[in-house]
């Protein structure tokens, strides 16, 4: 499965990345606080989540400002207003009167607050993940703690948050995560999004929500308590909760297939098979490598003793065969398979 990208422009001018994948009715996936449109395709694990939920439905997600492939905004406004105005953009994009939405970690918060808001554009959601109130998440001295190390210390911040949010991951994966979160953001705009995760509160709009609702959180997120998801189920009217087993906070880390049937069967989609992961030949995961290491085609070439065109030959197609854009996503993808 491949991905598409585009682009729309909000009203102040900010461009907002997006990508499309999959086929049928649309399904919005409003992700966590940060987010690369190309890295996280890149991500084997991820990917495969996103891949779960695209058969049978065009998954549209997007990239925050401030974050992955959208701009950068000069000052960091991050507020749930204009989150809200960027689901009012992405899904007008789209031409779609109507959306089911999936939503994970901060996007959840935005979702109840969208679902309550405007009713008439959600036929169904899915809520993985979240919490209702921010300054429950943790103690305030914790929270402090982690916005000022991130503000601070932006590489040691991005490590101790992939060991918060996927203790269950391989060291591979860990890595890439850890990579992936630096590449998405500044530091500047990870703290101020971390703030809104800390501070944002919807408590109030979760009575207000009318669509059908699947709320599914892992028993011991450690970045997320239960109490949170308990708390949204019971507010919003005839919500459904499912507990699932595992102590990691973002989806894809886990049992993601457990994650990917519930969601699959609450919006009304058939069970999906497991699909096999594509596999390079021996010389080509040797061009990955080095590919990885930064040389370029004609340094690949004088490494393995070919010429430069067969060196980008075998990018080309290592590029293609595992459905990426560029050089960076390959080496994300060989990091985070720990090959």
């Amino acid at each position: 499965m491949e991905q598409k990208l585009g682009s729309i422009r909000l009203p102040g001018g900010t461009t907002v990345a997006y990508a499309t994948a999959g086929g049928g009715p649309l399904l919005l996936f409003i992700g966590g606080w940060l987010s690369h449109l190309e890295l996280s395709w890149a991500l084997p694990a991820e990917r495969h989540l996103f891949e779960g939920l695209a058969r049978g439905r065009t998954v549209i997600r997007y990239d925050r400002p401030g974050c992955g492939l959208s701009d950068r905004p000069t000052q960091a406004s991050a507020s749930l207003e204009s989150e809200l105005d960027v689901v009012a953009a992405v899904i007008a994009a789209t031409d779609a009167e109507r959306v089911d939405v999936m939503a994970s970690s901060l996007g959840v918060p935005v979702a109840v607050a969208w679902a309550a808001r405007h009713p008439e554009t959600v036929d169904r959601m899915v809520l993985y993940g979240g919490w209702a109130r921010g300054t429950d998440i943790a103690p305030a001295p914790v929270r402090e703690h982690i916005v000022g190390l991130v503000a601070s210390h932006w590489g040691l911040g991005a490590d101790v948050l992939t060991d918060i949010f996927a203790p269950e991951a391989s060291v591979g994966t860990r890595s890439a995560i850890a990579a992936y979160q630096r590449h998405a953001s500044s530091a500047e705009t990870a703290a101020n999004l971390l703030e809104l995760c800390y501070h944002i509160d919807v408590t109030d709009s979760l009575g207000q929500v009318t669509a059908p609702t699947l709320v599914i959180h892992r028993e011991h997120d450690r970045a997320a308590p239960l109490e949170q998801a308990r708390l949204i189920a019971s507010r919003i009217p005839r919500a459904r909760l499912r507990v699932l087993p595992g102590r990691s906070h973002l989806p894809y880390i886990g049992d993601v297939d457990a994650l990917v049937a519930s969601a699959r069967d609450f919006l009304g989609l058939p069970p999906r098979h497991r699909p096999t992961a594509p596999i390079l030949t021996s010389r080509q995961r040797e061009v990955a490598a080095l590919v990885t290491e930064g040389l370029t085609n004609r340094e690949i070439g004088q490494r393995l003793g070919i010429d430069e065109r067969s060196a980008e030959g075998h990018v080309e197609r290592i590029r293609i065969r595992l459905g990426f854009r560029s050089r960076t996503q390959i080496a994300a993808w060989w990091v985070a398979t720990g090959t």
